[in-house]
């Protein structure tokens, strides 16, 4: 088997990450495990803009297709598996030809598709980037004391830069109803709602930030971040690990990505605020009073 030399280099890296997030675990120190996140997101976005959309939905088609041909036989084939035309949707050349059928339809859409299309996608992957460095810089540098004009002026932009990425991703879904493999109306109303939750939640924040209200606004603003991470990171690992167990139902498993990804990263930066973040730092109350 041939490996492509990118996917080596995204398998290391993916395997690295990893070793940070247990190490996280283990020192309560999720920093470098932030980090990569960070720039391991760039890496994979930044590619559409350099490669063009066929060529970087074809590298990211074939991170799924190892596992989503796990145990399969020559000749055998499954519902949420399908072929494209000359094997032209994956970096793996002849050596996978089932790929899952959501990617078929992904590829085909942008090699096939609209100049507005393309655009659209390349203005939510520009845009939601800057986002979500952004959010980073946000939380590690709160707006207090001589911060506070800095991190306002820094909010307004990364939410004029979430408008516009949100808007985007509506419009691209608004399309979905028609694309059986995504799972039809099913995956344009997920979606929508992936986009409700993400932007519901700094929204909220706001709100909160514009009543005065300090902690209430840092806890939305952590929730908005784990929305973020749930939509871009835990979408693509319940992509990879739950490919091969649902690969017999066409649809099952990116509508359980488009539907789920967003609220669980909500749950889970919730659970951390909670049992981490609250103890190791400072929080802010209603009267932007400093506890410890």
């Amino acid at each position: 088997m041939n490996m492509p030399i990118g996917l080596l280099i995204f398998f290391t890296a993916l395997i690295s990450w990893f070793c940070l997030l247990i190490f996280g675990f283990r020192r309560k120190r999720f920093t470098p495990f932030i980090v990569f996140g960070i720039v391991f997101l760039l890496f994979m976005n930044v590619r559409y803009l350099i490669e063009g959309a066929p060529a970087a939905i074809a590298f990211f088609i074939g991170i799924y297709d190892v596992l989503d041909n796990l145990g399969m036989q020559s000749g055998q084939t499954a519902a949420a598996l399908a072929t494209c035309p000359d094997n032209a949707c994956t970096v793996w050349g002849s050596t996978y030809v089932l790929h899952p059928s959501w990617g078929t339809a992904f590829f085909d859409r942008f090699l096939n598709g609209t100049v507005l299309r393309t655009n659209l996608l390349y203005a939510h992957l520009t845009f939601n980037s800057i986002v979500f460095v952004l959010m980073h810089v946000q939380l590690w540098r709160p707006g207090t004391g001589g911060n506070a004009i800095f991190h306002k002026y820094l909010g307004k932009i990364s939410f004029v830069c979430l408008t516009i990425g949100t808007v985007c991703a509506i419009w691209l879904a608004g399309s979905h109803g028609s694309v059986n493999e995504y799972g039809g109306n099913l995956s344009m109303f997920g979606f929508w709602s992936m986009s409700l939750f993400v932007y519901g939640c700094a929204v909220m924040g706001i709100r909160a930030i514009r009543q005065g209200n300090f902690a209430a606004h840092r806890i939305w603003m952590i929730r908005f971040a784990g929305s973020m991470w749930g939509a871009f990171w835990l979408f693509r690992v319940i992509l990879f690990v739950m490919g091969p167990l649902l690969r017999d139902y066409q649809s099952a498993n990116i509508l359980l990505c488009i539907w789920l990804s967003a609220p669980l990263g909500i749950v889970i930066a919730e659970l951390v605020r909670i049992k981490i973040l609250d103890k190791q730092s400072y929080y802010l109350d209603a009267n932007g009073v400093t506890h410890a």
